[in-house]
């Protein structure tokens, strides 16, 4: 065999593992991107022994969040006059809401299925994007459509519960 086809053979295999590689760490940093915007809510939502949890009833609500009176529900919680929750699809004016106050302020995030779906939306979307470079850069169509399917039940149970 010709030493150009040998070489240009190699050549092939290096810029197909170089491919693959590229795509790996891209899909893997996406997925990595999704949970950790997630979590940055999540922990509260899910892990709340020890945290502070009660009702907020929505009285007004701006550009990005919206406020209202606390109520507490645990032991050891403090009635507030005023917490802020972020203003989102899951969030309506006049509504009330369980919720579980973020340590050190006044801020508070949905909690129950709703919270929890809700926090884990941001992952769902990664779950997505990831699918279409799992599926196209990697060439595992199988794979990318199980991401896909995924975060589209993850989106849609959030959308449902909201």
């Amino acid at each position: 065999m010709p030493s150009a086809v040998v070489s240009s053979q190699g050549a092939f295999v290096a810029l197909r593992f170089g491919r693959l590689a590229a795509m790996g760490v891209v899909a893997a940093l996406i997925l990595i991107a999704g949970v950790w915007a997630s979590w940055s809510s999540a922990q509260y939502v899910m892990l709340t022994k020890g945290r502070e949890s009660g009702t907020i009833r929505v009285t007004g609500c701006g550009d990005d969040t919206c406020a209202g009176p606390y109520t507490p529900v645990s032991a050891g919680s403090q009635a507030r006059e005023r917490v802020v929750i972020e203003n989102s699809a899951a969030v309506r004016d006049g509504e009330t809401y369980s919720v579980v106050v973020k340590p050190g302020g006044s801020e508070v995030v949905r909690s129950g299925p709703a919270g929890v779906l809700h926090s884990w939306v941001p992952l769902g979307g990664a779950l997505l994007l990831a699918s279409v470079v799992v599926a196209g850069g990697l060439g595992r169509a199988r794979v990318g459509w199980v991401l896909a399917g995924a975060g589209g039940a993850l989106i849609t149970a959030a959308f449902v519960v909201i």
